[in-house]
């Protein structure tokens, strides 16, 4: 990329940076506090699809794609990653930019970077890139990185501005609402929409994560042990909207995301699988014996469905927390109109959303196909860090230490588990 220079100056830096497609990729950025400064940049159409397609090549799919990511993808070996964060790199990143983030770094400051992407390139872990052609220094080492929210979802009318996510959450509520691999009805612990833990109460780490909770604070649903946190199957929508209702602070959903076709280009078609029956009233058809909640049940909530139907927002009010642990969960930004279910927790109330670029792989996935011992279990490592950061009063910080330690391990011990496979998947988006 090319571009121009500025220069930084004092406290928090944040530099915004902002794409747009148009044949070519174009990007502009301004420093917005600590630091002044601002540039320009593009890139040539070919290099950009080149790029988005050697990324394409290496991220997990669905079925044989899982597999393929896990053997010949570039993800699975540093070796090939570290080319491919470099050419991701060279296609799409800004020398001028890092000379600007390397000089205020050099401050103290560990300068904020929000990056507000176009469609072509929303699946880029920026985090990832590496932007030093001599050593393996990626964006992470140098700055926090965090997904910008589209402007129309920032600030609904007539709703007061909140304080940014960076300081520590007060909430409209105490409860932490825990939705961990629900049931979804009609589909078997081993089908396509099974369960992604594994047997309920069989993970000592989430067992940890909930009696953490229970010892600290309110927990929705109630439990009596933390093993009935898992594998419920009374977590459906019309329950998801009275917790919420009734006021949180935060919700953790770990389970399935059904994502939206980009070429269709519906982004709201994209649906959470909770215990909701067929007879559910809702937008989106139910499969077999189960009605999903789509980001469009989110957003419209029972307008248009009812004579006295009510808004999403009013229904579905989100706490200022949300984490949705699930394949393609933040796939919204892929779409010209970005109207999924990260961007629907944001238009209702959430500052922070952190959600996932590509399909993740479940710990089982790394057994299975990496040979890993059944005591190795990233995904739930991540269900952790993720947890934790948002319990910390700068979580987007905290998120992006645990990722920068998961880097340092692949660096030097080169093992799957610490592979940018699952933890690079994982982006804070925020308003």
């Amino acid at each position: 990329m090319t571009d121009n220079d500025g220069s930084p100056t004092t406290p928090r830096p944040v530099v915004q940076v902002r794409l747009a497609d148009a044949g070519d990729l174009f990007m502009a950025w301004r420093w917005t506090s600590g630091a002044q400064g601002f540039g320009t940049g593009y890139a040539p159409r070919d290099e950009v699809d080149d790029a988005v397609r050697a990324l394409a090549a290496a991220l997990p799919g669905p079925d044989e794609g899982m597999r393929s990511a896990f053997t010949s993808g570039a993800m699975a070996d540093h070796r090939t990653e570290h080319r491919l964060a470099r050419r991701l790199a060279e296609a799409l990143w800004p020398i001028g930019l890092t000379q600007q983030l390397r000089h205020v770094s050099a401050g103290g400051a560990r300068p904020l970077v929000r990056i507000q992407p176009s469609p072509r390139v929303a699946q880029i872990p920026w985090e990832l890139l590496a932007v030093d052609d001599e050593t393996d220094v990626r964006l992470l080492d140098l700055a926090d990185v965090v997904t910008t929210a589209p402007v129309s979802l920032r600030q609904r009318p007539g709703t007061a501005a909140r304080p940014a996510p960076t300081v520590e959450a007060d909430g409209d509520g105490d409860a932490v609402v825990l939705v961990l691999d629900p049931r979804v009805p009609g589909f078997r612990a081993d089908s396509p929409l099974g369960s992604v833990l594994g047997p309920a109460g069989s993970d000592p780490a989430l067992l940890s994560l909930v009696r953490r909770h229970l010892d600290t604070g309110v927990v929705e649903p109630p439990l009596a042990t933390a093993a009935e946190a898992f594998r419920r199957t009374d977590l459906d929508r019309d329950w998801l909207s009275r917790v919420l209702r009734e006021g949180a602070r935060r919700l953790l959903y770990v389970g399935h995301v059904s994502g939206a076709p980009v070429e269709h280009g519906q982004s709201e078609d994209a649906a959470l699988h909770l215990c909701c029956g067929p007879g559910t009233t809702g937008f989106t058809e139910p499969v077999r014996t189960h009605r999903p909640l789509s980001a469009k049940d989110l957003l419209l909530g029972t307008l248009t469905l009812r004579a006295d139907g009510v808004p999403g927002s009013r229904l579905w009010p989100a706490p200022r927390r949300v984490a949705l642990i699930a394949c393609e969960s933040g796939g919204d930004l892929r779409f010209t109109e970005s109207f999924g279910l990260a961007s629907a927790m944001i238009h209702n109330g959430a500052e922070l959303v952190t959600a996932t670029r590509w399909v993740l792989p479940t710990s089982f996935a790394f057994h299975r196909l990496a040979g890993l011992a059944e005591s190795v279990r990233p995904l739930s490592e991540a269900i952790v860090a993720v947890d934790t950061a948002h319990e910390h009063p700068d979580p987007v910080h905290r998120l992006g230490l645990w990722q920068r330690e998961q880097l340092d391990r692949w660096r030097t011990g080169h093992r799957i588990e610490h592979s940018p496979l699952l933890w690079a998947a994982m982006s804070c988006v925020v308003v």
